[in-house]
Order: C-alpha cells, then structure tokens, then sequence
C-alpha cells in the first residue's frame, strides 16, 4: 500500500478524484439551451393585404384570439403591452426590428408570465402563390428548467390561434 501512496500516484488519483467529482456535478445541472419554434399559415391574400392588417404593433389584438388588449408605448425601441381578455397575464414586448417592405417584425420579452427568458420572436409574410401568402411566427428561447414542455406548449398554443384567425380572416 505504500507504494502506491507515493507522489506521481497521489496525483493521478486527485485528478481522477477531480474528474469524477466535475463528471457527477454535470449530471445534475443542466446547463440552459436555446429553443426554437416555427409556425406557418398559407392565407387567401396579397402579402401586402395581409400585412396591413397584421403589420402594425398593436394590430395582434385582432387577431390573437387571448389578447383583450394592447397599448403602445412611444420610445426606443417602441413597446407594447398586452393583457389577456381574462386579465389574467400581461406580456410586455419591445420591438427590435420593423419592415414593411419585407412585410415582418421582431420583438423580445421584456416581461411574460411564460416559463421563457431570452424570448424573441419574427412574425414575415410572404408571398407564395398569385392571390396567396404565408404568415410564419418563429421564435427562439431558452425555457426554463423542468417547463420545456409547458413552454412549448404554451407558445405552440398562442402561435397556432393567431394564425388561424389571421387564416380565418382572409379565407374566400
């Protein structure tokens, strides 16, 4: 046993004691990653129709069914607030990038009663067909730890409603 308790072997076991000790913290700390999610509709409508009616900040309150309201809020960057029709939850969004050419916006989280941080979101419509668009909601996020699946529950939700009105809204 004395052998073995000699420097060069005193070393190795205190990495290896190292190593294990790092191996068993990792497995239980999950370190946050990012999430991404992407819905599209196709809609009866120029990209230039669709986008007047979904294009301005506040113009989710007619067509995200849960939105009671919206309220705009001048400044750099321009924000939002919007409280469900419950009153329940406010959302406080800040837009980070606008284009009406390209017909499509972006925006973070500044606030969300969501299991989310780091939230940013691009709604874009383009055109696919003569007469005929596609509205896509992406977003990346990182979810909180142990509410991935309630996260993306709860954002597959909101994104499949609105499209939906925006689909039923424009449908011949």
């Amino acid at each position: 046993m004395k052998k073995l308790m000699n420097g060069p072997n005193i070393t190795a076991l205190t990495r290896i004691a190292a190593l294990g000790a790092l191996a068993f913290l990792g497995v239980n700390v999950s370190p946050a990653y990012a999430a991404t999610l992407s819905r599209s509709v196709d809609v009866s409508g120029t990209p230039s129709a669709v986008w007047s009616m979904i294009g301005p900040f506040c113009a989710i309150k007619d067509w995200l069914p849960p939105v009671g309201t919206c309220t705009e809020k001048e400044g750099s960057p321009p924000e939002r607030t919007l409280v469900t029709k419950d009153g329940k939850a406010t959302f406080v969004e800040a837009l980070t990038a606008r284009s009406d050419v390209e017909h499509s916006y972006s925006y973070t989280f500044k606030s969300s009663p969501l299991p989310v941080t780091g939230y940013a979101s691009t709604i874009k419509v383009l055109a696919k067909a003569p007469g005929v668009s596609t509205v896509t909601w992406s977003s990346t996020y990182i979810p909180d730890l142990g509410k991935e699946q309630d996260a993306r529950e709860a954002l597959t939700g909101i994104y499949e409603a609105g499209l939906a009105t925006i689909k039923a809204k424009f449908a011949k």
